[in-house]
């Protein structure tokens, strides 16, 4: 198990209705930007549908599937007009083409079969159509172990080993215990440019947000976004 089950409401109450800091103060400006000027979008991994609520509020027609029946039911309860089915992005429901925008925010790092979900998420991209993703930066994962330490001479640093080796590894914070997978960055560019998709934007945004905050994300930003058109 991935954990996700156990620790669905204490996700759902960490999300609060705004989301945390890395999805309000450091991704939701530049995929929402990427995101506005399309009709359908499926979200892979939409959770409890917070971005899927933004996505609606654009005028893009928005449908979400997630694993985890407790973050769709609660997706449902929050939006009882939006769209959204229990479901893995490694066997998407959905027909070839069906939608010009996929979405997956945060979600690949949860996803066992990385390689099958990105080749299900191009397949129901429509040709001319956008691929959106935000994940967590290969260093950033590969420090989940470690993460922030004390280095021999006293300072602190974000501390990474083994970065080459594809692994799940078992985060937990705020009540939440979940299973991660950390894979390098050529791994996700290598998949996309085999699928014949052109990397458009490529973005390690800055937080844009509370002071204290801001100042120890930047130091070393573990959050990336990447835009992928299908020919």
């Amino acid at each position: 198990m991935d954990g996700w089950d156990e620790s669905a409401a204490a996700w759902i109450a960490s999300q609060g209705a705004l989301g945390d800091k890395t999805r309000r103060y450091v991704l939701d400006a530049p995929m929402l930007a990427a995101a506005r000027g399309h009709a359908r979008a499926l979200d892979v991994g939409c959770g409890e549908g917070r971005f899927c609520r933004m996505l609606r509020a654009e005028g893009i027609d928005a449908v979400g599937i997630d694993p985890t029946e407790t973050l769709i039911a609660e997706a449902r309860r929050r939006d009882p007009a939006g769209d959204y089915h229990i479901g893995r992005g490694e066997a998407l429901d959905f027909a070839d083409g069906e939608f010009d925008l996929v979405v997956s925010y945060l979600s690949l790092i949860d996803i066992p079969d990385a390689s099958g979900a990105l080749a299900e998420m191009v397949r129901v991209l429509a040709p001319g159509g956008t691929l959106l993703i935000a994940n967590l930066n290969g260093f950033a994962t590969a420090g989940l172990e470690a993460g922030w330490s004390t280095l021999a001479d006293g300072r602190r640093g974000y501390v990474i080993d083994d970065y080459l080796s594809v692994r799940s590894v078992w985060t937990q914070w705020s009540g939440i215990r979940i299973k991660n997978w950390h894979r390098p960055m050529s791994f996700y560019m290598q998949a996309l440019l085999a699928k014949g998709l052109t990397l458009s934007t490529f973005d390690e945004p800055p937080m844009i947000g509370p002071a204290d905050l801001a100042e120890k994300y930047n130091r070393a930003p573990y959050a990336m976004m990447m835009v992928w058109q299908k020919p």
